[in-house]
């Protein structure tokens, strides 16, 4: 194996710079981390040695309007996606691994409907998964998102107010349209709940893995931030998960 490099950088795409930490054997199979709202790339610091043990190379982006890279106009939901697409073409992330945390899920789902070809396999935690309709039975619980809000709010993270909003108000929309897609997801999909201390409900989760075809559940009942709460637990799923044959994932 390739001796082992860890740098920071930052890489030009759809006219902003994103701030990017790369680590591993650079000839290993990519794996790009996705962060939620109000965090960045560094939230994954103590994940990332275990895919490099394992051989990975790891791609931690700081989403447009957090830490270090820039801000912008434009926080639409396309956007993330457009800008994960990007970092594909500009870094050759050939069948590449996409890790989302929240909003971060959101994206790497939406890029793998977008270019499917482009991407291996998926792992979704607690995924800013729209409510299906109005009146929705699975509702955020309002207690829950203000905390984890108010844990945004308090953190001191390097971020703009103004993309957190945006993104939070995009989730809040009910989007039947979105649902209607995940049938078409056709990559092996590991799905991680924080369970019911997540301010995402693990039912719609759970509905959620029912309508990708070759996607299952974990729950951890940490929380929303999962990767963080129960390092460990996390750790051990998605491991387990890439280390699985693509046929045995895919016969799920």
């Amino acid at each position: 194996m390739a001796s082992e490099r860890s740098t920071a950088g930052a890489v030009e795409v759809n006219g902003v710079r994103l701030g990017c930490r790369l680590s591993g054997d650079p000839a290993g199979v990519p794996v790009l981390l996705l962060h939620g709202s109000g965090s960045s790339a560094t939230t994954w610091d103590r994940f990332t040695p275990r895919l490099t043990a394992a051989g990975y190379r790891t791609v931690a982006v700081d989403l447009r309007g957090h830490a270090t890279s820039s801000r912008s106009r434009d926080y639409s939901l396309t956007s993330l996606r457009d800008d994960v697409l990007a970092l594909h073409d500009t870094l050759e992330l050939r069948d590449a691994v996409l890790i989302g945390h929240s909003v971060g899920g959101y994206a790497a789902l939406a890029a793998a409907l977008h270019s499917p070809g482009r991407i291996a396999r998926l792992v979704l935690e607690d995924l800013a998964a729209p409510p299906r309709r109005p009146g929705s039975t699975t509702r955020i619980n309002p207690f829950q998102a203000l905390a984890a809000v108010a844990g945004i709010l308090t953190s001191g993270r390097d971020y703009e107010l103004r993309a957190v909003v945006a993104l939070l108000r995009q989730l809040a929309r009910p989007d039947e349209a979105w649902w209607a897609r995940l049938g078409e997801v056709s990559h092996p999909t590991l799905i991680v709940s924080g369970g019911p201390a997540s301010c995402i409900p693990p039912d719609r989760l759970a509905d959620a893995t029912a309508a990708i075809p070759h996607a299952r559940l974990a729950t951890i009942p940490v929380g929303h931030r999962v990767h963080s709460l129960a390092p460990d637990e996390f750790a051990t799923e998605v491991m387990t998960f890439l280390a699985e044959p693509m046929a045995a994932t895919q016969s799920r």
